[in-house]
């Protein structure tokens, strides 16, 4: 099979023909329909040490856990009324089912549980992957390949706003425009907030951000954006969500915050940052970092595309296939105007 792999910190993913993954008895082995490209790979592919709390990865690694497709094969063990041709995506580990975590939704807490794309389990950067079958969860007739590659990206939002108890009425700032920004933007709409406003340097995010539900946009390579923010909403927001990342952006979201406001750090920095823990303790601020999501996030997110509730096909900005893969790849190293790009192994 086709698969993009990793040959190198740095370098580019080179398209190269591998063996298929081996499905074990419990799992399911899928055709790959569209997975989309994740910051956290873009990380990865430059990781050297464990320095910034990741192990690199070995040459030869196929990355890609935002994915969908279809089943071509049932392992005799697999659990769940599995059969060839089911639609699925899938949370992209395989635990062991069995321990509280698991049973809670939170496999990826499970101590024996293999992360697609990082070690041995290979991603869906490929024709095929291969999916435990308590990890698989069927698409529905409402839901189509492409949106179905979004269910992880927006899980990841969906995440993030619950751990910030948003209330009805609420005012929200988001910093940072990319995929999970724009995933925060469209829950916080959804459950209700009032004020719903994404700052980014890029101001040509701010266009999707508005598709995604965001009530306004705040250019921050121009504007002062807590002074902006004021003259949106009035006052400072309710809630801060970090969805950035990087060493400073923390930070900015504690001066960005009220006093007494919440703060959710959901922006991934892999590289170590000093903050001023001050300016949190004086404005007593609540501050939740987020990781991942549950099992039942996934399940919601395919209710609401399902019934047309939310949509998050406007972060979708391109479409590759094989061909023009490792290059779309490279270019979101640089902060673009491009968001979510889908890798599509049948795309012309």
């Amino acid at each position: 099979m086709r698969a993009a792999v990793f040959e190198a910190p740095g370098r580019p993913l080179v398209v190269a023909d591998v063996d298929a993954p081996q499905p074990e008895p419990t799992d399911l082995l899928v055709k790959v329909k569209s997975c989309g490209i994740c910051g956290t790979d873009l990380h990865l592919s430059a990781v050297t040490d464990r320095s910034g709390g990741m192990a690199p990865l070995s040459r030869g690694a196929i990355m890609g856990h935002e994915f969908c497709g279809e089943v071509v094969e049932v392992g005799c063990h697999a659990p769940g009324d599995w059969h060839e041709g089911d639609r699925i995506c899938a949370l992209p580990y395989i635990a062991c089912g069995r321990c509280l975590d698991c049973l809670a939704g939170r496999g990826h807490r499970c101590q024996s549980v293999q992360f697609g794309g990082m070690g041995k389990l290979g991603g869906a950067y490929a024709d095929y992957v291969r999916v435990g079958g308590a990890e698989a969860l069927a698409l529905p007739n409402g839901v189509d390949y492409r949106r179905g590659a979004l269910v992880e990206p927006l899980a990841v939002g969906l995440h993030a706003v619950r751990a910030a108890n948003l209330r009805p009425g609420d005012a929200a700032l988001i910093v940072g425009g990319g995929p999970i920004g724009l995933a925060v933007a469209l829950w916080c709409r959804f459950f209700g907030a009032r004020h719903v406003v994404v700052s980014d340097l890029l101001s040509g995010r701010l266009g999707k951000a508005a598709a995604m539900g965001a009530t306004n946009g705040i250019d921050a390579s121009k504007e002062n954006v807590i002074g902006r923010y004021k003259q949106i909403a009035g006052r400072r927001p309710d809630v801060v969500f970090d969805c950035v990342g990087v060493p400073g952006s923390q930070q900015l979201a504690m001066d960005y915050a009220p006093l007494n406001g919440r703060l959710i750090v959901a922006g991934v920095c892999m590289r170590p940052d000093n903050v001023m823990p001050v300016k949190a303790i004086t404005k007593e601020l609540s501050v939740r970092y987020v990781y991942m999501y549950e099992r039942r996030d996934f399940e919601l997110t395919l209710e609401m595309l399902d019934t047309g509730r939310i949509d998050g096909s406007a972060m979708i900005t391109d479409v590759v296939g094989f061909e023009a893969f490792s290059a779309a790849f490279e270019g979101l190293k640089t902060p673009s105007d491009q968001c979510k790009i889908l890798l599509e192994p049948e795309h012309p």
